[in-house]
């Protein structure tokens, strides 16, 4: 039987992949900090997770998250994330190019009564502007 942060974690990926705000408000703590990379304060609470989830989701609205692995420890999990979408809105500055996307994202959670307390985001989003054409490999005229 897997872990309960397991199961905690395998619904907060239903939630992400299906924006159902009933369940991200069963596994995201009103209290709970978002550091991501794109803003140096964190996000706070559900609203500030929904943040995330709707500028995701304005630049890739059909992305879909795939939980690749997990490590577990005390209160904490460590997971990999492989992400995939259709660029078809804004993202980061960068306008609609319809490509499609696919880029890695490992993500550190702290969970205290079957919620997310904590989350540090690092998704690949150098790999997302190498794929949508906002940055050129080396060597690229």
């Amino acid at each position: 039987m897997p872990s309960p942060l397991l199961q905690h974690m395998q619904r907060f990926v239903e939630f992400i992949n299906s924006a159902d705000e009933t369940i991200g408000r069963e596994v995201v703590s009103e209290s709970a900090r978002f550091h991501v990379p794109f803003q140096e304060a964190p996000l706070e609470g559900f609203a500030g997770y929904m943040q995330i989830l709707g500028m995701m989701r304005s630049a890739f609205s059909d992305v879909q998250w795939s939980l690749d692995d997990t490590v577990i420890e005390g209160d904490r999990v460590v997971a990999s994330f492989t992400l995939r979408g259709t660029h078809d809105g804004e993202f980061l500055g960068v306008p609609a190019t319809g490509k499609k996307i696919q880029a890695r994202a490992m993500n550190i959670y702290r969970f205290v009564n079957g919620k997310i307390l904590d989350e540090t985001g690092l998704p690949d989003i150098f790999a997302i502007m190498m794929q949508i054409g906002a940055l050129k490999p080396p060597g690229a005229q």
